[in-house]
């Protein structure tokens, strides 16, 4: 009987691993689709012609495409907020972390993490009541990236960094609205330009900001 069980629990094992690396093939895969075809365009037919597996895996896998979108958006959100985490740990200070910031978005347009551009901004301009999940997940994305800019500033006015009369909110909102303006207008142009001047303006309020 123990043997039999071994056997058993080993063949459980396998076919559990087999069902995780199957998911995650299916997330990757479709994350790239979604985010370079966008969400609206990239059909189920797409994604398995992508990952080999049928459609019945797929529906295994996922209730329905808009299940397997807001899977694939966390999974692009994950990978954009630990790249950024990494940059801002080994930075010491207000501004050099908020260099680190820009840095990351200024070097995303030459070398990006994944394929299609920002993909907070991509799955905004999809987002709409027609499909509640996709902006809820693209909601979500924002809210954590503002939480992230407004918990530097006030790690900064904590530090003495930056002046106690700094309106956080606001601070945090016009950073967010301008990065992704000027990603947005130098993917168009397919140039840094606007990137570049869009880091050159939000320097100047960084610096206005600190002691």
């Amino acid at each position: 009987m123990k043997i039999f069980l071994i056997i058993d629990t080993n063949r459980y094992l396998c076919a559990m691993r087999d069902a995780e690396a199957t998911r995650n093939t299916i997330i990757r895969e479709s994350a790239d689709l979604f985010n370079t075809q966008g969400y609206k365009a990239t059909s189920i037919s797409d994604i398995t012609r992508a990952t080999g597996y049928t459609k019945g895996a797929i529906y295994r896998h996922f209730e329905n495409k808009q299940d397997l979108e807001q899977h694939a958006l966390r999974q692009l959100s994950k990978l954009m907020f630990e790249e950024i985490r990494v940059s801002i740990k080994a930075a010491k200070t207000f501004q050099t972390k908020f260099e680190a910031i820009f840095s990351f978005f200024e070097n995303y347009m030459n070398q990006p993490s994944y394929k299609g551009g920002c993909p907070l901004m991509n799955a905004a301009v999809e987002s709409d009541d027609s499909n509640p999940v996709l902006r809820q997940q693209a909601y979500n994305m924002l809210a954590q990236l503002k939480a992230s800019i407004a918990k530097l500033i006030e790690n900064g006015i904590k530090n003495n960094q930056v002046r106690k009369d700094v309106d956080v909110p606001y601070y945090s909102t016009i950073i967010i609205a301008t990065l992704e303006g000027g990603i947005m207008m130098s993917k168009l142009e397919r140039n840094k330009q606007a990137i570049r001047h869009t880091i050159t303006h939000l320097r100047g309020l960084v610096k206005e900001m600190s002691k």
